[in-house]
């Protein structure tokens, strides 16, 4: 690990030239206290060994990357920054003439960041400023959201991912060039263009089809037993999953003759490019759909303070907001009031939360009625105790024990359903109305009703979810709504590195200063 060997090229920039930069900003407040917030040990076991030449210092880099993130900039842009602005000089103890430093360092600098034992230390470093400020801590309010975030990577369609796969196993696997040029006719891998065909025909974009899923999975079938490294095992599992996930049997295929066609629909959880395979179609609204991640934060309404954040892919169960919102209010040292939208007011999120001791403010998501105007779920009186359900005609039905997936009951009215008046109002389903009845029901019913009914509750998620959303646009304002990096990993430590700058940037506006060794808020003239 590098250390600073205390002489600058040329002036101090900010001995000397302290009256330029703005008082209250950023750049000053790290020029005066870099060394408090980031100090040298914070880094040491980023840099095990003592062999090798010095590098930079970590903690001048890790003010580097703080403030790249607080503006959005890339590596290039931010040498540039560093080698030309008084501003960032001054950040990062520069003299006036120094050159700063090559832009890859950075990219080094971040990748041992994001693969050591604690990839947020920078988010957790302005976290612990949080608290000795005590800034937040008689607040118990925390709201959730997510946005969506653009990868960095073009989308790829069906034709372009196999060639791109197949060429990716050619490169990594040692011996499947070989298989290739027996088994694989259908395009020349040496080539990273799509094939030259006519594009517009729609046979012919069906013949290509086949004839690369039939090259993949030769190329699969027919490679040499052996242990293969992580690289070569990456590009056998992607290849293997981009055969798979667009195609289906020929329409008068068996599924055992080798012919395939692109599969009708969008296959869940779909890869959308072998350049990033951990991007996703993401769907925030039914009508929109993006590619990339997602990032969830939570926030203390009142300071606008991020809590915690997370980047997740943007598709599967597990990376769902109702998933990650438990997770993000797990670091919470006492319970607290959980402001959300419907997204997060699952049955499992509910009673997750409850059994933590936390005041939910999620709100409920509306139900459907089987048919328009009519009877929704909430019309049925539903005792799950005693195992019964009674419709609103008066009719009362056993509830089944719980089985089947995620134990669900179902409740069969089909009987009854024939000359009930109330029939057109509550099923268009020719055998009678049958209700699922999901887990925690209970839990949600009441949520519902609350959320109804309550005037105290609606007041209060009037006034504390909406900040969330100002928070959202401070994430991703100055261009970051795409991302730079690939991969979730890189992302995440990317988005904490992104919130801890914007919660550094919001304590210097509410007051931040280091008086007799301790961070507190001074009052800030307005």
């Amino acid at each position: 690990m590098g250390e600073g060997v205390g002489e600058t090229v040329g002036p101090d920039v900010w001995e000397t030239c302290r009256d330029l930069i703005p008082a209250g900003s950023v750049f000053a407040f790290l020029a005066e206290h870099r060394g408090r917030l980031f100090p040298a040990q914070m880094f040491a076991d980023m840099y095990p060994s003592a062999n090798g030449r010095p590098s930079m210092p970590p903690q001048i880099l890790a003010a580097a990357i703080t403030v790249q993130a607080l503006h959005g900039l890339s590596d290039f842009e931010t040498v540039l920054e560093l080698r030309c602005d008084l501003r960032w000089k001054a950040a990062r103890g520069l003299g006036l003439h120094d050159m700063a430093f090559d832009p890859s360092l950075l990219a080094y600098f971040r990748r041992r960041l994001a693969r050591s034992a604690r990839p947020n230390r920078v988010f957790e470093a302005v976290r612990e400023v949080v608290n000795a400020t005590g800034v937040i801590k008689s607040k118990h309010r925390r709201a959730l959201d997510s946005t969506v975030l653009d990868d960095a990577v073009a989308t790829q369609d069906t034709v372009t991912q196999i060639i791109a796969a197949v060429r990716a196993v050619i490169r990594e696997v040692p011996g499947a060039g070989e298989v290739a040029a027996v088994h694989c006719t259908a395009h020349d891998y040496h080539d990273p263009g799509k094939p030259r065909i006519a594009w517009n025909d729609k046979q012919a974009r069906a013949e290509l089809v086949d004839a690369l899923v039939t090259d993949a999975l030769r190329l699969l079938g027919h490679l040499p037993e052996q242990q293969l490294g992580e690289k070569a095992a990456n590009a056998v599992g992607i290849l293997a999953l981009v055969a798979g996930q667009d195609v289906e049997p020929a329409e008068d295929s068996d599924g055992r003759d080798g012919r395939w066609r692109i599969t009708q629909g969008t296959a869940p959880n779909r890869m959308v490019s072998t350049v990033d395979p951990e991007s996703r179609h993401v769907h925030k609204t039914r009508s929109h759909q993006q590619d990339g991640f997602k990032a969830h934060l939570a926030m203390e309404p009142e300071t606008g303070l991020y809590t915690a954040v997370a980047l997740r892919p943007g598709a599967g169960p597990e990376h769902h907001e109702a998933m990650v919102g438990i997770d993000l209010l797990t670091g919470e040292d006492e319970p607290v009031d959980a402001f959300g939208d419907s997204a997060y007011s699952t049955g499992d999120a509910r009673h997750s939360l409850e059994t933590a001791g936390h005041r939910l403010f999620l709100k409920p998501a509306p139900l459907r009625p089987a048919v328009p105007g009519g009877f929704t779920l909430d019309d049925f009186v539903i005792d799950t105790v005693a195992a019964i359900v009674t419709c609103p005609a008066g009719h009362t039905v056993p509830l089944s024990a719980p089985g089947g997936q995620h134990h669900q009951r179902k409740a069969s009215f089909k009987d009854v359903c024939a000359g009930c008046p109330l029939r057109e109002r509550c099923t268009k389903a020719k055998a009678g109305r049958i209700l699922t009845i999901r887990p925690h029901h209970d839990l949600l019913a009441a949520a519902r009703r609350q959320a109804a009914t309550d005037p105290d509750w609606q007041a209060d998620y009037r006034r504390w979810r909406p900040p969330v959303e100002r928070a959202v646009a401070w994430l991703v304002h100055h261009g970051n709504r795409k991302i730079r990096y690939r991969g979730t990993i890189k992302n995440d430590t990317w988005l904490h590195t992104r919130a801890a700058a914007l919660n550094l940037r919001r304590l210097i506006n509410l007051g931040l200063t280091r008086t007799n060794g301790t961070w507190h808020l001074a009052p800030v003239n307005t």
